[in-house]
């Protein structure tokens, strides 16, 4: 039975889309809620899902093609016979054998319509046919990619959702994940090479399958061999004449060689072990004083994955835990520093480094920054907090630390201080935000990334916390998007984490200020007790460092935005927004 494939309603005020990528072929087998293409709106880019299992019998609209809502895009038939005819239409919106096409009816009319779905699948793939692995959006602004790192070679198997390679951008690293279980059958775009959104990076084939279908495109190249036989005639034999004799080539020489030579890439020299490490779980492991070695790999072929590092670390720490009961003392004596992996080795500075470094030396080249220093007494919010804790992980999902606090508190004091939440532009004017989006620096595996809270101004300590875990999170798990990265007007570093008392920061250029936190120390501290005027109490103490653009904010300014964070801090009147 042929089930039609529509445009879907995308909104009130939508009434066309686009159609930008067809992610299956005609021919291909389809599952129910697969994607099967994507579709582009004034208001929205959306994937549009298969309605029904089957074989994609024929797609109604080629791509860059609009149209509007509720028209027909494509056609599945989840019978067995239809797809035979399928093929033929195939050819015309799908790749360059239109021309071929319109002779094959001459001689080949019933030859044609079996190979004819591989035909379009191998030219675009390069010689395999499969699943392809197209390089998705990754923002709005982002229009490129490079590869950083293959995390599956050539004839290795893969599952669904598994990572599978490593692409970096401008402004973010992430993994690609497989789109399909199966065979990596072929790599498209090798490492430190550059591909444009959408382009294919790599194809998938079935579970089993040998790297080798350039066997497979074997029988495909004597099927082009005829189309360009009766081509000689007409003029335009020349131009079907290359493609065969391009394609000729990679299939005998490509079948030897190319299995063999993606794999050593990714997986060979990697280490001296022959069980392949990523660097990036090899850093995990030596932050951690995990010895590889002793580490049980749950990946494919036994690969060891962050999973497996964390759960050893996990480990670790359960049975020094339970070593240190006894003898406290011994234990820490016996914990030396974990030697890095890194040590006395000369590596390429990764693309996000570099861009880190790169707006770093902006900052300090645009710039004329200064830093002013404040102590906060913070024990109201503290105990408020030991309070508020268990309550408020039971009510709002997430753990209630101290960062919240402190960015409402800034947020607040933004609101009175223009020149800090500001910005100065190239012509010369100056730009006074009306809205306080606060980026948050989270430390990860990539370098130093800034997620932005938008409209932190607006939040309230629940909504802070919940944003902030949920940005933190996208970062480690390298879900970030550029847009969850930029519009930020102001930025605070937790540079007290690592236990740091304070820092000067570098502004977060085109930013005019930054807010360092430090550590809380508890320690003796004079205060004027109401019963006991002047005493020495043990208080919960942080510094708060406030790095500033001096071209537009004067440290009388600075001081007076810290005063007022200070003030809103040590009252620790945070009771309403807590439930208390």
């Amino acid at each position: 039975m042929a089930v039609s494939v529509t445009l879907p309603a995308l909104g009130e005020s939508v009434s066309e889309g686009t159609v930008t990528r067809w992610l299956k072929a005609e021919g291909e087998r389809v599952e129910a809620d697969e994607p099967l293409l994507e579709v582009s709106t004034d208001k929205v880019d959306t994937e549009i899902p298969a309605p029904a299992s089957g074989i994609l019998a024929s797609i109604k609209v080629a791509e860059d093609e609009t149209v509007e809502v509720g028209a027909e895009l494509a056609i599945i038939d989840d019978g067995t016979g239809a797809p035979a005819a399928a093929p033929a239409p195939a050819a015309e919106p799908v790749a360059a054998p239109a021309p071929v096409a319109a002779p094959a009816p001459v001689a080949e009319a019933p030859a044609a319509p079996a190979p004819a779905p591989a035909a379009p699948a191998a030219a675009p793939s390069g010689g395999a046919t499969g699943t392809p692995v197209l390089l998705p959006a990754l923002g709005e602004s982002v229009t490129e990619g490079t590869v950083t790192r293959w995390l599956k070679s050539v004839g290795e198997e893969v599952a669904a959702d598994e990572p599978l390679l490593e692409v970096s951008t401008d402004k973010v690293d992430t993994e690609i994940p497989s789109p399909v279980s199966g065979t990596l059958l072929e790599i498209l775009v090798g490492e430190d090479e550059t591909a444009e959104v959408g382009a294919r990076l790599a194809v998938i084939g079935a579970a089993g399958a040998a790297p080798a279908p350039a066997a497979a495109p074997a029988a495909p190249a004597p099927v082009a061999a005829p189309a360009p036989a009766p081509a000689p005639a007409p003029v335009a034999a020349p131009a079907p004449a290359p493609a065969p004799v391009v394609q000729a080539p990679p299939a005998p020489v490509a079948a030897p060689v190319a299995p063999a030579a993606p794999a050593p890439a990714p997986v060979a020299t990697s280490g001296d072990d022959s069980a392949y490490v990523t660097p990036l779980v090899r850093k995990l492991a030596a932050e951690n004083g995990v010895d590889l070695a002793t580490v049980k790999g749950t990946g494919v072929g036994g690969r060891i994955r962050k999973q497996d590092v964390i759960a050893a670390a996990e480990a670790a720490k359960a049975a020094a835990a339970a070593a240190a009961a006894p003898a406290p003392a011994a234990a820490k004596a016996s914990a030396p520093a974990a030697v890095s992996p890194l040590r006395g080795q000369t590596v390429k500075m990764t693309r996000i480094r570099k861009v880190i470094a790169e707006n770093m030396m902006k900052a300090l080249h645009s710039q004329a920054q200064l830093s002013s220093v404040i102590e906060v007494d913070i024990t109201k919010i503290m105990r408020l907090r030991a309070r508020a804790k268990e309550t408020f992980l039971a009510t709002e999902g997430v753990k209630l630390s101290p960062m919240p606090f402190f960015v409402k508190a800034a947020a607040e004091a933004l609101k009175s201080h223009p020149s800090i939440n500001a910005k100065i532009n190239d012509d010369g004017t100056i730009t006074y935000h009306d809205v306080e989006n606060i980026g948050i620096a989270v430390d990860s595996e990539s370098g130093l990334m800034v997620p932005v809270i938008k409209g932190a101004g607006d939040l309230n300590i629940a909504g802070i916390a919940k944003k902030t875990a949920e940005l933190a999170g996208k970062v480690r798990t390298k879900k970030i998007s550029p847009d969850d990265l930029g519009g930020g007007t102001f930025t605070i570093s937790n540079t007290g984490s690592r236990g740091a008392l304070f820092d000067t920061i570098i502004v977060n250029y085109p930013q005019v200020a930054e807010l360092g936190i430090g550590a809380t120390v508890r320690r003796p501290v004079v205060i004027n007790h109401p019963d006991l005027g002047e005493t020495i109490a043990i208080r919960d103490m942080v510094y708060l460092t406030l790095s500033y653009d001096h071209q537009l904010v004067d440290g009388a300014d600075a001081a007076r935005y810290l005063t007022d964070v200070k003030a809103r801090l040590e009252a620790g009147e945070f009771e309403g927004d807590l439930g208390l």
